[in-house]
């Protein structure tokens, strides 16, 4: 009769926590930049879902990732630990697991956030890309596959198989070129890939995805579902293409000259074949496409779990890991720290708690996701976490938050960790040669002027250089003893 009363009393226990603690529908897009409708509004673009999203949750319009790359931000955000503290400000390859624990002594006993939830009794499911791994890296993966319940497939290989490329990527990638092409197999371009949506790509992780909102369990969610697009090559279904015929395709706005009054990031190169071989506009069209792309994915998940019965007791954070140039400043990609870099959109829901269908500018590191999550899900907050919770600003979008946003990274070349710092407007950039910029991103959203040396600014320049952590960790190293390091053939 006793074991009888303590098992009635545990599934007591079971359903109450199931039916108290939300769902977490974690949404991670690798390299989409704010030319997204609710955020900048790019020219042309069509993005109905993200916009559906704005409406149903709080639109962080100042959102800043901890380091304008794949690996660092992904840890970053997976671990709370920012940069600063951890020692890893760039991308890291050659790794078949969570070598990030090796990387960064201050990282080897970090619980990752997937994990944290799972260890407070909820079913920890991911796929596709949450940690760092790259298309045409199979082996290549730092995901921790002891972090969750269950993953797509292989944790260590999760995204290579579902991507088929294009007929024309078979040619000499430089055929008819001036120069040589940045990457190589096509990788930096943009083409169409013949198969139809569903047999490929983020569409395949999405129905994972769906399969998991629809199963019965007894424990609560934690969804993670990472999606590759629009990260390069930009290539997706002709439908998608066929949303931008290129004679309507904007380019970003541009200056001539424009680095001048700013530090050169070392990839002018890029830009230099770029327009030599006149692909800026074919470049754009594949990234526009790529987006509208992701949105689709973006909305067939909304749709999943408003069918699911799970809508109203689950929380939606959507997030990318950088923001991403298309010219801008002469560059490609990432791996610098203008607000086009690091800023990144960002969407949480928590029902009952966020003031949905508003949007604020105070800002945010992508650090502070792990407390927030944990707050409005009544779990403890690791004492490893670098950020603050945004409970208050879900709230009360309007209010003001004291901690500025900080994204940091090491340039090649530089000795020590560059730094940038955002209020709700304006933007300071410290290298560690002395030099610096400023940006009233108010009056100049491309941060065309730099400010900094304007005698007028000082005062603010000097309450933004407080949020500048004058001691940071060195830049950790490939370690080479590791067992997850992938052994040269």
């Amino acid at each position: 009769m006793r074991n009888y009363f303590i098992s009635l009393l545990l599934l007591i226990w079971v359903w109450t926590f199931g039916e108290s603690k939300p769902n977490v529908l974690f949404i991670s897009i690798d390299d989409l930049n704010d030319y997204i409708s609710p955020l900048d509004n790019h020219p042309g673009i069509k993005t109905p879902n993200f916009d559906r999203l704005a409406k149903r949750s709080v639109t962080f319009a100042n959102a800043h990732c901890a380091a304008p790359a794949c690996h660092p931000s992904r840890v970053a955000v997976m671990t709370g630990v920012h940069p600063v503290r951890s020692g890893i400000y760039r991308n890291m390859f050659r790794a078949h697991g969570p070598r990030w624990r090796h990387e960064s002594r201050v990282l080897e006993k970090a619980v990752v956030l997937s994990q944290h939830f799972r260890d407070h009794g909820y079913w920890a499911a991911g796929g596709g890309k949450i940690f760092h791994t790259l298309q045409w890296t199979p082996e290549d993966s730092q995901n921790d596959p002891d972090a969750w319940d269950e993953y797509r497939g292989d944790p260590l290989d999760p995204i290579s198989g579902d991507w088929p490329r294009p007929e024309s990527t078979k040619i000499n990638q430089n055929k008819g070129f001036i120069g040589k092409r940045p990457l190589g197999n096509h990788y930096f371009g943009a083409a169409v890939i013949e198969q139809e949506d569903d047999t490929h790509g983020d569409h395949l992780v999405v129905d994972w995805a769906i399969e998991r909102m629809e199963e019965k369990n007894d424990k609560p969610l934690f969804l993670a579902v990472g999606l590759f697009r629009p990260h390069i090559p930009f290539e997706v279904s002709q439908k998608w293409f066929d949303l931008y015929p290129m004679e309507k395709v904007q380019l970003p706005k541009y200056l001539k000259n424009d680095m001048e009054d700013a530090r050169p990031h070392g990839r002018m190169g890029w830009h230099k074949w770029v327009t030599e071989n006149k692909q800026w506009k074919h470049l754009m069209r594949g990234y526009l496409a790529s987006i509208s792309y992701v949105d689709h994915q973006v909305g067939r998940l909304l749709d999943a779990l408003d069918s699911s019965g799970l809508k109203e007791n689950t929380i939606v954070v959507l997030w990318t890991d950088h923001g991403f140039h298309i010219g801008e400043k002469e560059n490609w990609e990432k791996f610098a720290l203008w607000d086009q870099t690091t800023r990144v959109p960002l969407f949480i829901h928590a029902p009952g708690v966020s003031k949905d269908g508003v949007k604020t500018r105070q800002p945010v590191t992508l650090t502070d996701l792990y407390p927030t999550l944990c707050d409005l899900a009544g779990l403890p907050t690791p004492t490893q976490c670098s950020g603050v919770s945004l409970v208050s600003q879900l709230k009360n979008p309007d209010k003001k938050k004291k901690s500025l946003s900080l994204t940091s990274f090491q340039f090649w070349g530089d000795s020590a960790p560059s730094h940038a710092v955002s209020d709700n407007r304006y933007r300071l950039i410290r290298y560690p040669d002395g030099f610096e910029e400023l940006y009233d991103l108010k009056k100049d959203s491309n941060e065309f002027q730099n400010l900094s040396k304007e005698p007028k600014f000082s005062k603010i320049k000097k309450r933004l250089s407080l949020g500048i952590p004058s001691k940071v960790a060195e830049l950790v190293r490939v370690p080479l003893d590791s067992p997850y390091n992938i052994k040269p053939n």
